[in-house]
């Protein structure tokens, strides 16, 4: 017998659901790390749900800045691979806005806010703010597999988990029930 906590299925293997409502795909967290002021070097550390990354160094070339940021969330114990995604915003020469997108297995859901643990940039009057640009939706049924059918009790639709990934379901309109 399966079992689901919080509309996600924890142990167990499903075929058929009955839900109140139609499902949701989810949507994946997205969140803004702004760096102002005008660092010339140092190092910053975040925290994101209790765990803090080694010292990040700053750079004013972006690729070696995101590529510093991206090594330090993935070697947190509780992101693991492709846990968070930086990518340049507005970011010029390691100012600017830099885009933390979760996935792996943060992908589409609620996740924490990352924080900013520890600003030891050098330069004139160095910032570091995040801020959620884009809200995490949990996917319904997150975690079931390829072929598991969920019979929508209310609109009288049956959706088919159509993805691949249990972590991002994707819930296909595959009939309606009589």
């Amino acid at each position: 017998m399966p079992i689901i906590q919080g509309g996600r299925v924890i142990e167990g293997l499903v075929d058929e659901i009955a839900w109140p409502g139609a499902p949701v795909n989810g949507t994946d967290e997205v969140q803004t790390l702004t760096i102002g002021g005008t660092p010339t070097g140092g190092t910053f550390t975040l925290t994101y749900d209790g765990w803090t990354t080694a010292a990040i160094t700053w750079s004013s070339t972006n690729a070696t800045l995101l590529a510093n940021i991206n090594a330090a969330l993935v070697a947190l114990a509780n992101v693991g691979a492709s846990g968070w995604t930086a990518t340049a915003g507005t970011l010029a020469s390691g100012i600017g806005t830099i885009l933390l997108t979760a996935g792996g297995n943060l992908t589409k859901k609620a996740v924490n806010t990352i924080t900013v643990a520890n600003n030891s940039l050098t330069g004139t009057a160095p910032t570091l703010a995040v801020a959620e640009t884009t809200p995490g939706v949990d996917a319904t049924l997150r975690g079931a597999g390829t072929g598991c059918l969920l019979l929508d009790s209310v609109n009288g639709k049956t959706y088919t988990q159509t993805s691949a990934n249990p972590l991002a379901p994707t819930w296909t309109v595959t009939g309606t029930q009589t």
